[in-house]
């Protein structure tokens, strides 16, 4: 039966032609030739791939702009895509080991020949990657096999293997896989106290918690998967991120068929599957890591807590991504009672909905250590509640700040699913507040000072009650009551007033400039160069940071630095300079346009001013330096920001990756280019100030709800209405 063709929609027909968007809306209005739809609807149509490739050919843009799109549209085009992905991982990683004229050199092979020079390299690394001897090509495989090999020789090995992803492996609704943040797996490495030797992670996915763990020191990595192509791309991804690291991964499922069995670890990072109720209860009643109970059939989040601290030595810790519902789940209570009366639970930290799938769903991460038989008594527990460390926007660069992952979710195939404008977590605020409060509790617990509203030491014996809950907030809300009514009143006009002042600063904003249509029927015209051209012709400098997984340089641990984050919020440097050195970080001047590398909400572009100077650049930001002879900075961050440039630059799905060359620029004269910066500064101002007010206005209304349900605060007599009751009398009228 033939294969249905693939289909593209319009954008990623202008990334295949390097062309923007509004391009491929003139070609199709222009041109009788161009393809006719062939699925999708009239507001979102799908074009046939090979009838789009056949067209473009005909007017020289029949090669893609860039390797990693050649491969990208082959594996379009290839019958077995599914098949192709898995086929290829290993291969992501025998080319990354061979040198550019040795990939040139593949690429010029006979089909035939190319296609068994693939076995051999596959079957040289059986040992490393799982599944990899039973690889097989054919030569119908060639068109993507050399697609592979360019794309590793031009962007390298990671890169290679993000388009794999892309193509089979965060499907979500297909295979039930979902991203794991890099922010958050950074945060779960370094809970874990000094430096682990040996890494385990039972549920890897695609191995970003054991990549996060290695950029911490750890040198033996082990994981295990019940996905093979997740194992399998898993291993791959670790030796490539952490070539000097001692790298075992395993297929099969963790509970049922432990592949490491007999591995006692320093460490265990996990983020295992949710609400899975067919994960051996009746088969594993009588295992032997049960030591604190037997999970009900329900909580086999539970069943990966004692798998967890069953591979550990006494004192070793584990960190747990868990649902909320394994902190206060009836069915669960034995078992949280007998980890908590024994010291297994050290701490649960809330994080806020939007910090990992499923979107809608505030995750817990339990911080565990295995008992040791004459320990210290561990007397309390740690709860930190996070989940106001968020702002209102849609998916920023955060997800992609680190080495992405995947784990397996519950719930049926579109639980968790990405939201359009679901919050945005602020990474470097949470991470900071978790760190900060878990190293002092750790250091101290008896002397820890509590943070009302955001972590307190619970004693154990408060915790072991007729539900024994972990929720973090249960434990560390701060209620209104506890504030004098007059302080509280104090708060409140203080905050009006700002608000007030905000506000007036925000209409000055939007009455600063008059507002005038173009001349003519039709929107303006112009000739535009891309920036890898303006580059090349000095008109600018590209400059971007490589991380590194090493410790900082002494003078850079002193510096901020600015991140993709910080752009999107219009906030100044946040970052952490951990992983930066002075010789791969440029440091920004007053003038760069600073465009972040990952689209997202929030603002994508902006001009560098002098909170920003002397900071290091992050490593998911590109930084452009104009010359300012030739080019305004505000002109050109309002372009390079442009909604439509960046869609028409950028390249993936679930993770969206700017390509600072491709972005598009007018050719206009000096003296216009500063009118219209002038124009997008006072577009940026306007932004920065509605921001603001939106911020200040939400924090006015939750003080003022919460003074109001306290009883600290009372209504405000209305314009006829009685004034506010004098309570010491509405007592004395109850009373009687």
């Amino acid at each position: 039966m033939p294969q249905p063709s693939a289909q593209v929609t319009a954008a990623e027909i202008s990334r295949i032609a390097g062309v923007t968007r509004a391009t491929v809306s003139n070609w199709r209005r222009r041109h009788d030739d161009f393809p006719t739809p062939t699925g999708g609807n009239e507001s979102s149509p799908l074009y046939d791939l090979p009838a789009v490739r056949d067209w473009l050919a005909t007017r020289g843009h029949a090669t893609a702009t860039s390797a990693l799109e050649e491969l990208r549209t082959t594996l379009r085009l290839h019958p077995r895509g599914g098949d192709a992905v898995a086929k290829l991982l290993p291969l992501v990683l025998a080319a990354a080991r061979r040198t550019p004229d040795e990939l040139t050199a593949l690429a010029d092979l006979p089909d035939a020949e190319l296609a068994t020079h693939a076995d051999g390299s596959a079957a040289r690394l059986a040992e490393s990657v799982p599944g990899a001897e039973a690889v097989s090509f054919s030569p119908d495989d060639a068109a993507v096999l050399r697609a592979l090999a360019l794309c590793v020789r031009d962007e390298g090995g990671e890169a290679a293997l993000g388009v794999l992803a892309e193509r089979e492996l965060e499907d979500t609704a297909a295979s039930g896989t979902y991203v794991t943040p890099g922010p958050l797996a950074d945060l779960v490495a370094r809970l874990v106290p000094g430096r682990p030797v040996s890494v385990l992670d039972p549920a890897c996915g695609s191995g970003s918690l054991l990549a996060a763990a290695s950029g911490r020191g750890a040198s033996e990595l082990y994981g295990q998967d019940s996905v093979p192509v997740q194992a399998r791309r898993s291993a791959v991804g670790l030796l490539l991120a952490a070539p000097d690291a001692t790298v075992t991964v395993r297929t099969g499922d963790s509970l049922r068929a432990d592949a490491f069995e007999q591995l006692v670890a320093d460490a265990v990072l996990c983020n295992p599957p949710y609400g899975d109720r067919d994960w051996g209860h009746d088969e594993l009643a009588y295992d032997p890591r049960w030591a604190y109970g037997v999970p009900p059939r329900a909580e086999s989040e539970l069943a990966w807590v004692q798998h967890a601290l069953a591979h550990l030595g006494p004192g070793g810790h584990a960190v747990m991504i868990l649902p909320p519902s394994t902190a206060s789940r009836a069915s669960g209570r034995r078992v949280r009672m007998d980890l908590v009366r024994s010291g297994a639970v050290r701490a649960v930290v809330a994080l806020p909905p939007g910090a990992a799938a499923p979107f809608h769903v505030g995750l817990q991460v339990w911080l565990l250590q295995r008992p040791e038989p004459a320990g210290p008594e561990r007397k309390s527990v740690l709860f930190v509640d996070t989940t106001q460390a968020s702002v209102t926007g849609g998916p920023g660069d955060d997800r992609s700040s680190g080495v992405t992952s995947t784990g397996r979710r519950g719930g049926g195939p579109n639980a968790g699913s990405p939201r359009t404008g679901r919050p945005t977590v602020d990474w470097p605020v949470l991470s900071e507040t978790v760190l900060t409060h878990w190293e002092a509790f750790n250091e101290a617990p008896e002397e820890f000072a509590d943070e009302p509203g955001t972590a307190r030491a619970v004693p154990v014996v408060d915790l072991l009650d007729d539900v024994v809950d972990l929720s973090p907030a249960r434990h560390v809300r701060v209620s209104r009551t506890d504030v004098e009514p007059a302080e509280l009143a104090r708060e409140a006009d203080e905050a009006r007033r700002r608000l007030i002042t905000r506000t007036e600063s925000l209409c000055e904003a939007a009455r600063s400039a008059d507002w005038s249509a173009a001349p003519g029927p039709s929107p303006r015209e112009w000739r535009t160069a891309t920036v890898a051209d303006l580059a090349r012709g000095g008109a600018l400098t590209l400059l971007r940071t490589t991380p590194e997984t090493r410790e900082p340089d002494a003078a850079v641990s002193a510096l901020a630095v600015l991140t993709g984050m910080d752009i999107a919020r219009g906030t100044g440097p946040t970052g952490d300079p951990a992983g930066l050195r002075t010789e791969s970080a440029p440091v920004v001047a007053v003038g760069d346009v600073v465009v972040r590398a990952v689209a997202g909400g929030g603002a994508m572009a902006r001009v560098a001013d002098e909170a920003d100077e002397g900071a290091l650049l992050g490593p998911q930001v590109h930084l452009f330096r104009p010359d300012p002879s030739r080019l305004d900075a505000w002109f050109l961050a309002g372009f390079l920001g442009a909604e439509e440039n960046i869609a028409a630059a950028s390249t993936g799905s679930t993770i969206v990756h700017v390509s600072p060359g491709r972005l598009r620029v007018p050719l206009l004269p000096l003296e216009e280019q500063r009118r219209y910066g002038e124009a997008f500064r006072r577009v940026n101002e306007l932004r920065a100030e509605a921001r603001h007010a939106a911020e200040l206005a939400e924090r006015m209304a939750g003080l003022l709800a919460g003074g109001l349900t306290g009883g600290g605060l009372v209504p405000p007599p209305g314009a006829d209405g009685p004034s506010p009751p004098d309570p010491a009398q509405h007592t004395s009228d109850a009373s009687a």
